[in-house]
């Protein structure tokens, strides 16, 4: 297959798999339904992975033809004024890698799922939706057209929407599938507009032609401000993040899919596809670094103090990407998508692991975990590789791509780049900070998880069934690693969990990413200092006052880095309250003034009709009375006026 047909059909193949499978007829669930189901699922997903993999291959180059034809040989969809929307695909290597992840994990996830919710009745939307989610995020990382890219974007946030909330059974699952929706539409505004500005004064949506066309200053930092709010609501940074710990409520897999290669991954890729606006924006990219840098931070200490297994992968996603923000501020895309490559293996590996656990063992809290190493030695080695490459312990993959970053934000400070240098230096110390900070909160969740005894304890022993929150898992006798369906996936996570970050030394992968040469020696000493000292301080807590959770040396810190600072009660003051006491005064405006001027007019009228209606009914005399009456009024009046 030819790279021309292969790049349009990556999109389509899981996008035409979802909906296909949402027009399932409807049953209760039963096993025919859902074989179906699976079969469109993991049969969408790999093909899309089969093609993106022959797109890796044979990547697309960029013409530098005048002539060259925009939709070639995509499809023009409609000319809307001035501006012709079309459906086409420009996969490059960047693009081929990011669209190998995505459809990597999906297929994972699709598999992972099978067992997971086996017992599910709304499965077969599910892996539907499933679908429908691989197919718009390969419409962003491939589609050549702003407008197809937004769209891309959009159905992203109706399938999270969707997928977040899926089990109905969890009270919490409803709230956070809106709060995430209504976030991330707010970002989303400043997206369209965004968009709206580059495409109008560009006179077209194609992306090249966006990339070549000379603006104004003032036009293109207002342009790549809009950009960035939709890509903070998405991409989860500061100070639209708060979405993302809340989604822990959907499904686990669905945690792996949003966290590791899709939707939090949309915003950075956006701006890496249109890099080459924000390299002359220095304004955009030093509020890229601010906004990266506080994330960074945030993200990490907040992970430092959760009790949740999936809030502390979900946190340290929003550090992570802040990673990823960071090496876009201080001008290096390259390391940038090196991290989102790294990430998207790393993070999958432990959101399917920490699903493995929720499954087994019927909790998410750590407080009620504890010696499941003996019990569940694959998931332990699997989190052991995925928590070492989130700290960035070498060799593993989060090492390389952590030092590309390091570097990245250390030759910025020394100017040179777009950022200014104050940004710079911003970046750099959030990220070495927080280096540190991640191998703390990366010990204590394993140590926390596998070590120890366990702290599910009755009056007559171990009582597996103390602690259970999920209603959709029952418990077995011990926890125990997870059936063949749930297996495989962690072991192929593993392997790129472990070994991607060498592909920093492969002349073709450091060539078509455009790295630089991996920075070992000084470069990473202090780096290897933080972690240490961060995982070092972790275990000596652990060891000095045994069954005592790390997490207590916070202090009185604990609370505030728990909530998250308390964004969420901040936001709730200054935009919830404020829009909801609008919301009151429009709708008592509506019904005192608007229903009430209606409602009046209909009452008066009313009220004068039966006032003639009285007068009709009047007696002779009366009636010829008022009649005269009536005609010596209005002659006195013409009279009157005559005068005059």
């Amino acid at each position: 297959m030819s790279v021309d047909v292969a790049g349009p059909l990556l999109p389509l193949v899981p996008f035409l798999a979802g909906l296909i499978g949402l027009l399932l007829p409807p049953g209760d669930g039963g096993p025919t339904r859902r074989r179906l189901a699976a079969g469109l699922g993991v049969t969408g997903a790999g093909i899309a992975l089969l093609l993106a993999l022959r797109v890796l291959l044979d990547p697309n180059e960029r013409s530098t033809d005048p002539f060259f034809d925009p939709y070639g040989p995509g499809y023009s969809l409609g000319t809307f004024g001035d501006l012709t929307v079309g459906y086409g695909t420009f996969i490059d290597a960047p693009a081929a890698y990011v669209a190998v992840a995505v459809a990597v994990v999906a297929l994972c996830v699709q598999v992972y799922s099978i067992a997971y919710l086996h017992d599910d009745p709304r499965y077969a939307p599910y892996a539907a939706q499933v679908s429908l989610f691989t197919g718009a995020m390969l419409l962003v990382v491939c589609s050549n057209d702003l407008i197809m890219m937004l769209i891309g974007w959009e159905v992203m946030g109706a399938c999270s929407y969707l997928l977040i909330g899926h089990d109905r059974r969890l009270p919490e699952a409803p709230a956070a599938a809106v709060k995430a929706f209504l976030v991330t539409r707010v970002g989303d505004v400043g997206f369209l507009l965004g968009i709206a500005v580059l495409i109008s004064d560009a006179g077209s949506t194609y992306l090249d032609t966006v990339l070549a066309h000379d603006y104004s200053t003032g036009t293109l930092t207002a342009a790549l401000l809009l950009l960035l709010a939709g890509v903070a609501g998405k991409s989860a940074q500061f100070p639209l993040h708060t979405w993302l710990p809340d989604a822990m409520a959907g499904p686990t897999p669905i945690s792996a899919l949003i966290h590791a290669a899709t939707m939090v991954a949309a915003g950075v890729y956006v701006v890496f596809r249109t890099y080459p606006l924000f390299e002359q924006s220095p304004v955009a990219l030093a509020v890229l670094g601010v906004m990266a840098a506080i994330t960074i931070l945030l993200g990490a200490l907040s992970a430092t103090a959760q009790d949740d297994l999936k809030r502390v992968l979900a946190w340290s996603t929003v550090s992570q990407i802040g990673y990823m923000t960071g090496a876009l501020a201080v001008g290096s895309p390259a390391a940038a998508l090196f991290h989102l490559l790294t990430h998207a293996a790393f993070k999958a590996l432990l959101f399917l692991a920490a699903g493995a656990v929720i499954h087994a063992f019927g909790t998410n809290y750590l407080s009620r975990m504890g010696g499941l190493r003996a019990h569940m030695p694959v998931t332990f080695w699997s989190f052991v590789i995925g928590l070492g490459a989130l700290a960035g312990l070498p060799p593993l993959s989060g090492f390389w791509s952590k030092e590309n970053v390091l570097a990245a934000a250390a030759h910025a400070t020394e100017g040179g780049e777009p950022v200014p240098v104050w940004a710079g230096w911003v970046v750099w110390l959030a990220a070495l900070l927080s280096v540190g900070i991640t191998a703390w909160y990366a010990t204590r969740l394993l140590l926390r998880a596998f070590f120890g005894v366990s702290r599910a304890h009755g009056p007559a022993g171990p009582d597996w069934e103390i602690g259970f929150d999920d209603a959709r898992y029952q418990r077995p006798a011990t926890p125990h690693d997870p059936p063949a369906l749930m297996f495989l996936p962690l072991l192929v996570l593993c392997v790129p969990a472990a070994l991607l970050g060498l592909a920093a030394y492969a002349p073709g992968f450091r060539t078509a990413l455009e790295l630089e040469d991996p920075h070992l020696g000084v470069a990473v000493a202090l780096p290897m200092v933080l972690l240490v000292l961060g995982a070092g301080s972790a275990w000596w807590i652990w060891r000095a006052v045994p069954g005592v959770d790390p997490a207590a040396a916070l202090g009185r810190a604990r609370p505030l880095f728990a909530s998250g600072f308390r964004l969420d009660d901040v936001q709730h003051r200054l935009v919830v309250v404020p829009v909801r006491a609008l919301a009151r005064l429009v709708a008592a405006a509506d019904v005192r003034v608007v229903d009430g001027a209606v409602m009046g007019t209909g009452t008066t009228t009313t009220g004068l009709g039966r006032l003639l209606a009285a007068g009709h009914r009047v007696a002779l005399p009366v009636a010829a009375i008022a009649v005269c009456a009536g005609a010596l009024v209005l002659g006195l009046v013409a009279w009157l006026g005559a005068a005059a």
